[in-house]
């Protein structure tokens, strides 16, 4: 795209108004189309389905939340392997990606688009660190307030935050004049993106399985009460290991965030090896390996280098919605890479790449997009497509509110909020 001195031009700021000009644009011009319900056979003035997928993650997101101390096989995989709640994460990636195809389909001024970028970044990651750092205290603890030496500064809400500038600043300097009339033309405009995700994933392959973990250690109070704290030691001395203990993804966290600023409730504490009650937390087993209390950032820094790839294959995506506007070609081009995606992810697992959420590994980035890829077309083919809204409005409400939900919900502020009316005794709450 060629630069452009004027910057006073609008930039489309919403998913709803981009997608709006691209119906307005195709509504006159001839296409195959799959046949919709009458009712639909006009051009949505919103593509519902980025709505509606943004809520089904919520509702997903939620259900994991409550019912996964409940039900442990819904709740994240302890280290290795694949459930339910899995699947948020890379979801909310992925259609932050899609809908940045969407955003920057207008951009006259590469600078002001930039500015806006960073201005929105900058608030996720605060409103992520205030909000994860430890500032709120969690359920049933009405204190709050955090020693800014223990601070946890990754989190969920910060690397939603990276992975919107780096795949916002890809969409606004990395794309060509390239005409786009084909699944070819449309790899060859946008292939500088591609080189960014082949990079970022040599990147983090090269210092996952290349780094030298050397042993390490840290401290853990003697007991809940106790301020004086025992120093455990965790031996490794290793190279390409992917277990709890030994991966270049908690050495490169603990080097540069320092360990003290690291998830003091690492999700490997539910293995076999540390719990007893394994996947749920429990009392450490008899002779439990030194790094069962570990402290371990599961959004660390190694970790997001991996996650950028699936918010940039996102982006892909959305470039389907802007420059093909026939139903069946869309599909196509959604259905066949995330079909390769998934049969990639798994043969990496089968071979040895295990599919991982903690260290966000290649093959669980493969699956987790090829699944998000299958059923982005499915919602977009029923509800887009035929047109049947009736029983998703709920969910489009709650993906049109997503991050108001997630702050409120998630992140306990409203239970704390509704635990601070009590009546004489902070037990005696709502």
């Amino acid at each position: 795209m060629k630069g452009n001195n004027n910057c006073t031009v609008r930039i489309d700021d919403d998913v709803e108004s981009a997608f709006q000009r691209i119906n307005q644009s195709s509504s006159s011009s001839p296409s195959h189309r799959l046949r919709p319900k009458a009712s639909s056979t006009q051009p949505s003035s919103r593509l519902v389905s980025l709505d509606v997928f943004r809520g089904l993650t919520v509702v997903l997101m939620i259900i994991v939340d409550d019912a996964g101390g409940i039900i442990p096989s819904i709740n994240h995989s302890p280290w290795n392997g694949l459930t339910l709640a899995d699947f948020v994460m890379p979801f909310f990636l992925f259609m932050v990606g899609v809908s940045l195809g969407l955003v920057y389909k207008n951009m006259p001024c590469r600078a002001t688009a930039s500015r806006k970028a960073i201005f929105r970044t900058v608030k996720f990651l605060i409103l992520g660190v205030f909000l994860q750092g430890g500032y709120f205290h969690g359920i049933n603890n009405l204190t709050y307030g955090v020693d800014m030496g223990q601070i946890r500064w990754m989190g969920i809400l910060q690397r939603i935050a990276i992975a919107y500038l780096v795949g916002a600043m890809c969409e606004i300097w990395l794309r060509n004049d390239e005409k786009v009339g084909s699944g070819l033309s449309l790899l060859k405009k946008y292939q500088w993106h591609w080189v960014m995700v082949f990079m970022l994933t040599t990147v983090y392959l090269v210092l996952l399985y290349g780094l030298y973990v050397p042993d390490w250690s840290y401290q853990v109070p003697l007991s809940a009460s106790s301020e004086v704290r025992e120093l455990v030691k965790v031996k490794c001395g290793v190279r390409g290991n992917t277990g709890p203990a030994c991966n270049a993804a908690g050495m490169i966290d603990r080097v540069i965030l320092g360990i003290q600023h690291l998830y003091r409730k690492p999700i490997y504490a539910r293995t076999q090896q540390c719990s007893i009650n394994s996947p749920d937390y429990g009392p450490l087993p008899p002779n439990a390996p030194s790094w069962c209390q570990a402290p371990f950032d599961p959004e660390g820094l190694l970790s997001t280098v991996m996650a950028l790839a699936t918010c940039l294959i996102g982006v892909q995506y959305g470039h389907v919605i802007v420059h093909f506007k026939d139903h069946k070609y869309r599909l196509l081009q959604w259905l066949v890479p995330s079909s390769g995606f998934i049969i990639l992810g798994v043969l990496c697992n089968i071979f040895g790449m295990h599919i991982n959420k903690a260290l966000y590994s290649f093959s669980y980035m493969c699956v987790t997009t090829g699944v998000a890829g299958i059923l982005l077309a499915s919602i977009y083919l029923v509800v887009d497509v035929y047109g049947y809204r009736r029983f998703t409005m709920v969910l489009e409400w709650m993906g049109m509110n997503a991050l108001v939900i997630y702050v409120l919900v998630a992140c306990n502020i409203l239970p704390l909020i509704l635990q601070g009316f009590y009546w004489n005794h902070p037990g005696n709450n709502i």
